[in-house]
């Protein structure tokens, strides 16, 4: 049985496709409407002859982990369970998941690698990476950073969509990075489209990403109890 109101899901590949699912399986109707589009970038070197681990801040960089190096038993060293989970199905056998954020991948590597042990790849989107850059090498880490692809803002939401919005069927939003928030909001067509959105709960993955939405003008907006996508899809789940 099909629940009333649909759900927007923000979030770009690889991980939209999974949500959606997972929005459709929980007795919704799911509405794809990624606010980021990501270009992996095909060619990936490094200087680094020997490093001693890579660092994946997301799901979209894992491509470059693979182009970056053909050595699969290099550790790898991923910001949550999903992102770990597809740097294991990409051949890497030795993947351990910070379950969380950016402060959890410095916990994490703070217990379980010494700074002496190598240089680490950090593998990031453009402009991304630099905080977590700067904070690991402040602990004493020699870090590499790479740009392994790029997420360009959506240029406009799909007719459908804002259709669904205008005609209140939807209920909810699922927004999971603060950029990419902002992203869908600039691409909305402002007018009814956007009226109707504000009316909608954004169910979101951090307080960052809460404070756009709420700066943005919605009234009810719920933050996930860990910064990860199953955690935005139990609110739904809780609703």
């Amino acid at each position: 049985m099909i629940k009333a109101g649909g759900v927007i899901v923000t979030r770009p590949e690889p991980g939209l496709s999974e949500t959606m699912r997972a929005v459709e399986q929980a007795g919704w109707r799911a509405y794809a409407s990624p606010a980021l589009h990501v270009i992996q970038y095909e060619t990936v070197l490094s200087s680094v002859a020997n490093p001693a681990g890579i660092i994946l801040t997301s799901g979209q960089a894992v491509c470059g982990a693979q182009a970056i190096t053909a050595d699969r038993w290099l550790p790898v060293y991923a910001v949550g369970d999903r992102t770990a989970q597809r740097a294991q199905a990409a051949g890497f056998h030795r993947v351990c998941s910070a379950q969380g954020n950016a402060e959890s991948l410095v916990a994490l590597l703070k217990k379980q690698v010494a700074p002496s042990a190598g240089t680490l790849l950090l593998l990031a989107g453009d402009g991304h990476g630099n905080a977590l850059l700067a904070r690991l090498q402040a602990e004493g880490f020699d870090v590499v950073r790479h740009v392994t692809y790029a997420a360009l803002p959506a240029e406009n939401i799909d007719e459908a969509v804002q259709l669904a919005l205008i005609k209140e069927g939807i209920s909810n939003i699922l927004f999971f990075s603060a950029e990419s928030a902002r992203g869908w909001i600039r691409a909305l067509s402002p007018g009814a489209a956007l009226m109707q959105a504000r009316k909608t709960t954004a169910l979101v993955i951090s307080e960052k990403t809460a404070e756009v939405l709420l700066a943005a003008g919605w009234q009810h907006v719920r933050v996930a109890l860990r910064p990860d996508a199953q955690s935005v899809l139990s609110l739904l789940e809780h609703k």
